[in-house]
């Protein structure tokens, strides 16, 4: 992998504003050419910069992150298994609602406060919360999917269908 390619792979995987020194060091760079390669980054709109006192950070586009999640998972599930997992996410946090006896991982997390709790119950709403947390996240982006599901699709037929008119009036296949 070249240099510039192992500064791309660190900016793609970026999830905080961070400075050029610290995706050098990420991608066993110089200096200069990090600087270079991500500051061309910004400039195609694929990274943004904030300026904090002397130091600029740069950070993700956090929407073109939010769009590439919703492909990934539109381009690795069916609608079915969209849907079957919204269900399993239901059902999880139904469970943690009737076995705490509260309505959001907020409402269990404010339980952590009771003195009457031991470690081992404490660690394990914790570890609930974060779960709980990440399950709304999930849920967030599969209902996003499930809605833009048929566009990708009409945008994939689209797609495939100009590459077959392309193949066909390709030159070489002129006689």
């Amino acid at each position: 992998m070249s240099a510039r390619e192992r500064i791309q792979a660190v900016a793609a995987a970026l999830r905080e504003p961070r400075s050029i020194e610290w995706i050098s060091d990420q991608a066993d760079t110089d200096w200069k050419t990090t600087d270079d390669e991500i500051r061309g980054l910004a400039r195609q709109g694929h990274l943004g910069r904030i300026e904090t006192g002397e130091t600029t950070r740069f950070h993700p586009d956090y929407t073109q992150l939010l769009f590439a999640e919703i492909r990934t998972l539109i381009a690795e599930n069916t609608r079915e298994e969209l849907r079957t997992e919204l269900v399993e996410i239901a059902e999880e946090i139904e469970e943690w609602q009737a076995t705490y006896d509260v309505e959001t991982w907020n409402e269990l997390e404010q339980s952590l406060t009771d003195a009457d709790l031991a470690s081992e119950e404490l660690r394990e709403r914790r570890d609930i919360i974060a779960c709980w947390q990440e399950n709304e996240e999930d849920r967030r982006l599969i209902k996003h999917a499930l809605e833009l599901y048929t566009d990708v699709e009409a945008a994939r037929s689209q797609e495939t269908g100009v590459a077959e008119r392309a193949k066909r009036y390709s030159p070489s296949r002129r006689v």
